[in-house]
């Protein structure tokens, strides 16, 4: 009998452009993304069960293949740390997302205020522009509190696209 064809994973994701991305508040309560303005979002933070045992969920707005695990690494703020990631079905697709406890010292990267990258191998590399924004959200989701931004720039909204599948950050009318 003929072996099985091998299964290979999908082809790897350029690094994408993220020149004037921002971090913004979701419509979504307890939940931020990361995108630039009128573009699907790229990264989200989301604080799950704020009263009794926090944790940090990460999700990367990438394609993932059904059944797939990494580690994605985080860099920046002098510092460096790896959150496990699982391939998670949202509507018809698969994307990157992780759980962690909000005080890890994994997630130290992202409480500083200068340049982040998040890694997932195959995802490509994606890198935050400066923002206390992720510091002060984490910081809100470890005390149980919820977050409140204050908005740096009032010409942004967040809007979630009809389908619920993907956030945006479109410009406010």
């Amino acid at each position: 009998m003929p072996e099985a064809a091998p299964t290979f994973a999908s082809e790897p994701l350029p690094s994408p452009d993220v020149e004037g991305a921002i971090w913004v508040p979701s419509q979504s309560e307890g939940r931020i993304i990361y995108g630039i303005p009128e573009e699907p979002a790229l990264i989200a933070l989301e604080c799950l069960d704020t009263v009794n045992d926090p944790q940090l969920q990460i999700t990367r707005m990438a394609p993932a293949d059904e059944g797939a695990e990494a580690l994605l690494a985080l860099v920046g703020n002098g510092a460096l740390g790896r959150v496990q990631v699982s391939a998670t079905e949202v509507g018809s697709r698969f994307e990157w997302r992780g759980t962690i406890a909000p005080t890890d010292r994994n997630i130290e990267p992202l409480l500083g205020p200068r340049k982040v990258t998040a890694t997932i191998p195959g995802a490509g590399m994606v890198e935050m522009n400066p923002s206390p924004v992720p510091g002060t959200f984490i910081e809100a989701c470890r005390g149980g509190r919820p977050f409140v931004a204050e908005a740096d720039d009032e010409t942004i909204e967040l809007y979630e696209t009809e389908n619920s599948e993907e956030d945006s950050i479109l410009p406010a009318s």
